[in-house]
C-alpha cells in the first residue's frame, strides 16, 4: 500500500469520525461507516489491504 493510499484513508476516517461525533450521521449508516473507518485506519497502520491482494492492485512504488 502506497503511502498517498493510506493518508487518503486516514483521511476519510477522519472526516467520518468528524460527521458522527457532530452528529451529522447517525443510526446504522453511522455504526457502518465507522466500521469501515477502523478497518481503513487498522489497514493503513499495517501497510496491508487483503481486498487489494484478492484483486491484484498494487499501490506501492517499487523501488529498484
Amino acid at each position: 500500500m502506497g503511502g498517498t493510499d493510506r493518508i487518503i484513508r486516514i483521511v476519510i476516517a477522519v472526516i467520518v469520525s468528524v460527521l458522527f461525533w457532530q452528529n451529522i450521521i447517525s443510526g446504522t449508516l453511522a455504526y457502518i461507516l465507522l466500521a469501515l473507518s477502523g478497518i481503513f485506519v487498522l489497514t493503513s497502520f499495517i501497510s496491508f489491504c487483503p481486498i487489494y491482494s484478492i484483486i491484484g492492485i498494487n499501490t506501492c512504488k517499487v523501488k529498484k
